[in-house]
């Protein structure tokens, strides 16, 4: 499943920015890890989306890569909402994501969001996770 977000400026396409969804953190939390070794380069941020509602606190993990050159793509590979919160249940697969930041030089950045299940359509809910993005200026925003 992924969403795509185009910027415009000017009449002319500038960025491509899309969510591909890899699963919910179990064993494609592996392929997540290795996309973000496998692209040292490119990557721009790996991020910590948490969900801390009673129920059932989770956390989704994303690596954000750089847009690519020709192309003016930028992917953003998220394990949706499949950690447990880690601040009231720490974790390996969360620790794990952790080390790989500090290994590839990158701060873990985390931030609290609304679950998905809030959203009538989860392109919705990209839409929405995008605009925390671009408001934090962790992706390029429509200015």
């Amino acid at each position: 499943m992924a969403w795509k977000g185009t910027l415009f400026r000017n009449g002319g396409v500038i960025l491509i920015q899309r969510f591909i969804e890899l699963g919910e953190g179990y064993s494609d939390l592996y392929e997540l890890l290795e996309i973000a070794h496998n692209n040292k380069q490119r990557l721009m941020h790996m991020l910590a989306l948490h969900t801390p509602l009673e129920e059932r606190p989770s956390t989704s993990l994303a690596v954000i890569l750089s847009p690519t050159d020709p192309g003016e793509f930028q992917p953003i590979y998220i394990c949706r909402e499949g950690i447990p919160y880690p601040h009231t249940a720490p974790n390996k697969r969360f620790n794990l994501f952790k080390q790989t930041a500090e290994a590839l030089g990158k701060p873990l950045i985390e931030m609290d969001v609304k679950p998905s299940s809030t959203f009538a359509e989860r392109e919705l809910y990209f839409q929405y996770l995008i605009g925390i993005l671009r408001l934090n200026r962790l992706v390029a925003s429509l200015a």
